[in-house]
């Protein structure tokens, strides 16, 4: 997420741009190549394009309850002013969008470890990654409680510096590497035949927390000029871009890298295979384009779902302890979070984490879908375009389900496990907050 601050002049176009891309390119895309090419191969461009679309489905209801409410709480606001008189209903989104915050942290923190130690004899070492992982959460702990604005400085620059860094990369890939476009489409032709539409389809659902990062753009609506025009245009813009830089990166990287090795370094794998094609060089300056987007990310995760804890809290849904700012910091809900996306990091591996957050993405995202719905003549929204939301956000849940459930039963069973005590959760403190408000 990109660190979105206080501002002396209001936020324009670009700037709300940027804020989304931030938020987008982080680590997913390092983490779902390896995964996505392990699965379906060459066919890796077609799924993040699809998953790209399906964030699309989920931006349209945001576009629309952002632009009706107005309200930079987003999420956990829209929910709960949609279904004013369900306790349960607003705890239960606070609770999961904040945990997929976690996850999302947890998955750029565990990424951004994977490629600072990948050209190191540590680099297969689980244990080393986790602690790396951990040890940077704690570092943006300690700048988000101590200095906010210490980050704020550079974090634009951070987010486009990140952008042409991997933009590069990607485009020298593709010009040295050994794949030229006529066997890139037969290679795509064969991993067609093998893997079907409906592999396809569970890799673009897997991909969806790539994407997540652009509900960014609604909790600036008190900073930007012109939100009825502003909103819409920087969300579907970002996530476009978002879509081209994905769909540019996959191709360098199938292009100049062979396939077994993106599998076999799925955490690092586009800086094992730059250093294959340009050297120490080119490892190098995949190694900084992946730090420095996960740093950007992590940085404006903390910052900005502690944010939205503290919100949460102060209704009631949380400990009131994590509510507690000093100098207006939630120092509580950052430290709160910090211990929450490391115990999250040493329980699970990286696709565990990635399933995790893109299950819970799409469910928020469905959510916000059903919400815009009930009021979609007040949104002024599309009957058609609000069914087919759900529809695909529900059926992208389904295909996840499904892949773990026939795949990786012990692994769905860790996530049902974390969902039960998300509920668990939820409706103890908004049967709390029921008999308070009494």
């Amino acid at each position: 997420m990109t660190l979105h601050r206080k501002r002396n002049k209001n936020l324009g176009l670009a700037e709300l741009i940027a804020i989304a891309l931030g938020g987008m390119v982080g680590g997913g895309i390092f983490t779902i190549l390896g995964i996505s090419v392990s699965m379906i191969g060459n066919l890796t461009p077609i799924a993040i394009i699809i998953g790209g679309l399906i964030a699309s489905l989920a931006a349209y209801s945001y576009v629309k309850l952002g632009l009706y409410y107005q309200d930079e709480g987003a999420t956990y606001s829209f929910y709960k002013r949609t279904y004013p008189n369900s306790h349960f209903s607003a705890s239960a989104i606070g609770w999961f969008i904040i945990f997929g915050y976690i996850s999302t942290l947890a998955l750029y923190s565990y990424t951004f470890s994977s490629y600072a130690i990948s050209s190191t004899d540590f680099a297969d070492n689980i244990w080393i990654r986790k602690a790396i992982a951990i040890g940077v959460i704690g570092i943006f702990t300690l700048i988000n409680i101590w200095s906010v604005n210490g980050m704020g400085k550079i974090e634009d620059l951070m987010v486009y510096t990140k952008l042409i860094v991997l933009t590069m990369i990607s485009v020298v890939l593709i010009q040295h590497g050994t794949t030229d476009f006529g066997t890139f489409i037969k290679n795509m032709t064969l991993d067609a035949e093998n893997s079907g539409v409906f592999s396809i389809l569970i890799v673009a659902s897997l991909t969806f927390v790539a994407y997540e990062g652009f509900q960014l753009v609604i909790n600036a609506v008190s900073e930007m000029t012109n939100p009825q025009k502003n909103i819409p245009r920087a969300i579907y813009a970002a996530i476009s871009l978002a879509i081209l830089i994905y769909v540019i990166i996959s191709v360098g990287a199938l292009f100049a890298i062979p396939t077994e090795e993106i599998i076999k370094n799925k955490e690092y794998a586009l800086a094992a295979g730059a250093g294959n094609i340009l050297g120490s060089l080119g490892t190098n300056l995949v190694i900084f384009g992946a730090i420095l987007a996960t740093s950007s990310a992590i940085s404006g995760t903390v910052f900005g779902s502690s944010r939205q804890m503290s919100v949460v809290a102060k209704d009631g849904y949380f400990p009131s302890w994590l509510s507690i700012r000093k100098n207006n910091i939630p120092q509580n809900a950052i430290i709160g979070m910090a211990i929450m996306a490391s115990l999250l990091i040493v329980i699970g591996g990286l696709e565990l984490i990635l399933e995790f957050g893109s299950i819970t993405f799409l469910l928020v995202s469905l959510l916000m879908a059903v919400a815009n719905y009930k009021i979609r003549e007040k949104t002024n929204s599309s009957t058609f375009l609000t069914a087919l939301s759900i529809f695909g956000l529900s059926v992208g849940g389904v295909l996840i389900l499904y892949y773990e459930f026939t795949t990786k039963w012990e692994q769905m069973i860790a996530i049902i496990i974390l969902y039960v005590t998300l509920g668990i959760g939820a409706w103890i403190y908004a049967k709390k907050n029921e008999r308070i408000r009494a």
